[in-house]
Parts: structure tokens; C-alpha cells; sequence
């Protein structure tokens, strides 16, 4: 597959993807757990079926320490005993938060339940994830990005 446009090499592009990166820089340097922000990146590029941010952040989070196994679950993640309650919690809420248009939006108990393990700083962060990376999602599937080629660390 080839991209319909190399969308990072305009300048209305880069100047779009600086913002967005700005505000991924804010919720990186967050007390948000590392792990729980690599796996909400990969969990809403399932749903979105962003190939391009599935191999990038499968990629880093291998990089970063994360075990194959937790990676390749993360579809699965009700399932799988390898998440803690937290990393549940913030599945949950990345999956109600990503399929917005398939339901009533996030619910009251789905919220309650990530407010039980996340402070108010790291509630707003993981909102700011799933914003974020939700964004990514579309500009990358809207211009069919390829994916495969990535390398981990290559933009940061």
C-alpha cells in the first residue's frame, strides 16, 4: 500500500503535528504510567484499524521494556490475566472514549471505575491520550499511512 499523500511533509502538516505533538509531550511527561500510555495508544489503533500507530507504538513499547505477551493481548485485554485493575481501567475508558459514535460515549461506571486507580493529573492525561492518539489514528487512515517500516524511536 502507498500513502495517498505523504501527510508529514506538508507544511500545513508539520505545523498540525507540532501542536499534536506538543500536547503528546505534556501527557508523556505525565505521572501517567508509561506502559498504561503505550497500551491505550495500541488499544485505539486496533479499534481504528491504524496500522501505521499499531506498528509505531507495538514497536516503542517493545523498546521500552514491554513483554510480547502484553502487547499481543491487548485486543483481548478482558481476557488476559497480565493487566493490572489500573491498565484495565484505562482500556476500558480508551475503548468508550475511541467508539464514540457506537454507544451513549463514556459511561458513569466506566469513569468511576478509571477515577478508582487515576488522580486527577493522570485522569486528564489519559483523556489527553485518547485524544491524541485518536487524532493520529485519523490523519494516518484518512491518508493510508503504510505501516511496517518504522523504527523504534524514530520520531522522538
Amino acid at each position: 500500500m502507498s500513502a495517498r499523500i505523504n501527510f508529514y511533509e506538508s507544511d500545513v502538516a508539520m505545523k498540525v503535528a507540532k501542536y499534536i505533538n506538543s500536547a503528546g509531550k505534556a501527557i508523556a511527561d505525565s505521572s501517567l504510567p508509561a506502559a498504561t500510555q503505550e497500551l491505550v495508544k495500541i488499544r485505539a489503533s486496533q479499534i481504528n484499524g491504524c496500522g501505521y500507530c499499531l506498528d509505531m507504538h507495538s514497536k516503542d513499547a517493545a523498546a521500552a521494556g514491554e513483554t510480547q505477551q502484553r502487547i499481543n493481548l491487548v485486543a483481548a485485554w478482558r481476557e488476559a490475566t497480565v493487566y493490572t485493575d489500573a491498565e484495565r481501567a484505562a482500556l476500558e475508558l480508551t475503548e468508550e472514549g475511541t467508539r464514540l459514535a457506537d454507544g451513549a460515549g463514556v459511561s458513569d461506571e466506566t469513569w468511576a471505575n478509571a477515577a478508582k486507580h487515576f488522580d486527577e493529573e493522570q485522569l486528564a492525561a489519559l483523556v489527553g491520550m485518547i485524544a491524541v492518539i485518536n487524532t493520529y489514528n485519523r490523519l494516518n487512515v484518512i491518508t493510508q499511512q503504510p505501516a511496517g517500516d518504522y523504527q523504534p524511536g524514530q520520531f522522538g
